[in-house]
């Protein structure tokens, strides 16, 4: 059982919980802040982080959990624009192994994403070795094998192309990756060394919207780390037809996201601007 208080000897009735509780967990009695509807609360933690004198204690936040924001640390609007202008998706690779030390904080950087109604039902699996890499490429080729043994079905070809042209026009491809894998050529993950695989559950209202924001979190960290990686959209195409995956690495829920990481064979010492952006303004 959540248990939430106020002490009242420490608070300075700034009423900043009472603002920023998204649940409206606390009210004001008689000019103090009071846990009126506890049994609202999602375990955010906004309450706790914003007092000024550690005047709110929630049993979900121990002292071990709370830590002192150090702005000293936080990057410069600049600094951190020129992250983002700079981050690329960078496939070529090494293949040397990325440190167990940046993998994990790019693990970190994911899992403080946001996530709707602090649901924080996001799930990582990282797989890593070479046996385990080449099987993830197998899969997906292996499915993309199979839909193009379909489209070149000559009864299901006439019924299917007028509404598949897009994938019709990938046939050729299909061709190619399968090729070049076979003569060990991983146009799927490109020598990467490790995968994180972003799951969730099927259920959750937001499931897709909080695994890509975890994804972005990753990617900052991994190009502020100088780890080469990309998003693997082959790898999630290809899910959505088999659910290999989940059955080979016991994936729970429904795969939303995966980035391909190693290290960088090439660095970018430019970065290109984007076209003009597209602002429609309403005042």
């Amino acid at each position: 059982m959540k248990i939430l208080s106020i002490d009242g000897g420490a608070c300075i009735k700034c009423h900043n919980c009472v603002k920023v509780c998204p649940q409206g967990v606390f009210a004001t009695e008689d000019n103090m802040p009071v846990a009126a509807a506890p049994e609202r609360c999602i375990t955010c933690g906004q309450c706790v982080a914003v007092c000024p004198t550690d005047a709110v204690t929630h049993t979900a936040f121990p002292e071990s959990k709370i830590h002192k924001a150090d702005s000293s640390l936080r990057p410069t609007p600049e600094q951190l624009m020129e992250l983002i202008r700079t981050r690329r998706s960078n496939r070529v690779m090494t293949g040397g192994e990325v440190p167990e030390e940046s993998l994990r904080r790019i693990l970190e950087a994911a899992h403080r994403a946001p996530t709707a109604e602090n649901s924080q039902q996001v799930e990582y699996t990282l797989i890593t070795g070479k046996e385990n890499i080449r099987k993830i490429s197998s899969l997906t080729i292996d499915t993309f094998s199979r839909v193009r043994m379909l489209l070149a079905n000559p009864v299901v070809k006439p019924l299917l192309q007028p509404f598949m042209r897009d994938t019709f026009k990938l046939v050729p491809f299909f061709d190619k990756l399968k090729s070049d894998f076979q003569q060990g050529k991983d146009g799927i993950l490109r020598n990467a060394s490790a995968v994180i695989i972003i799951s969730a559950g099927k259920k959750d209202r937001f499931a897709c919207e909080d695994a890509n924001l975890s994804y972005q979190n990753a990617s900052l960290m991994a190009e502020a780390l100088g780890v080469a990686h990309f998003y693997t959209g082959f790898v999630l195409a290809a899910e959505k037809i088999t659910k290999k995956l989940n059955r080979e690495f016991g994936i729970n829920g429904h795969i939303y996201a995966a980035m391909a990481l190693g290290m960088p064979a090439v660095k970018y010492g430019k970065y290109i601007d984007r076209e003009e952006i597209k602002v429609t303004y309403r005042r």
